[in-house]
């Protein structure tokens, strides 16, 4: 199998951390999670991680480049990897065009990206249960609805910028986990 890069879109809820970590599975790629990058290194007190909680503490998003430096110095720590499974970045097209190098002295070419299409209705009720069933009191239904609002501001333009590029593959992320994985898996080993 040659390397391949391939990007998980999908509003928060629409399981794109579920089936990302089975494709990683499957297709014995490297998942990386930017949620579980910044939780890595803040813990380990590295320079990027330090970086990054300065900005955490006042509230503050942190920019772009440091989520993508975080990422480039993830890799680089796993040379023989096939390839990655993106998830939770590129969250805007600025770091979209950062991963194709611009502004960078690095490049991530993306080969697939993987769009999972989840009504809201269901992506409040997942977050929800979610919230329940792991005991997190940040996804209250307010937050949710921002979260929400968030990717559709923020993160939806994506699907365009990568459908102009011929990479971006919509799936129905309303079935059963196993169902939208065989329909994803069906993506990837066309593409190989």
């Amino acid at each position: 199998m040659r390397k391949i890069n391939i990007v998980m879109l999908g509003a928060p809820g629409s399981g794109k951390g579920t089936q990302a970590h089975k494709m990683a599975e499957k297709f014995n790629l490297a998942h990386i999670s930017t949620g579980d990058l910044f939780r890595k290194n803040i813990a380990a007190g590295t320079p990027l991680g330090v970086e990054a909680q300065s900005y955490i503490n006042r509230g503050a998003l942190c920019p772009d480049s440091l989520t993508i430096d975080m990422l480039h110095d993830s890799l680089s720590k796993m040379p023989d990897i096939k390839g990655c499974i993106l998830d939770g970045v590129p969250r805007t097209t600025a770091q979209a065009d950062m991963l194709e190098g611009k502004g960078q002295n690095q490049q991530l070419p993306v080969d697939l990206v993987i769009n999972l299409n989840v009504d809201q209705q269901e992506i409040a009720a997942r977050m929800l249960k979610r919230a329940q069933l792991e005991g997190r009191s940040d996804d209250t239904p307010e937050i949710i609805e921002k979260r929400i609002a968030n990717y559709f501001a923020q993160t939806k333009p994506l699907e365009d910028y990568y459908a102009q590029r011929g990479v971006l593959h919509q799936i129905n992320g309303m079935g059963s986990v196993d169902d939208i994985f065989d329909s994803i898996c069906k993506v990837i080993e066309a593409h190989l």
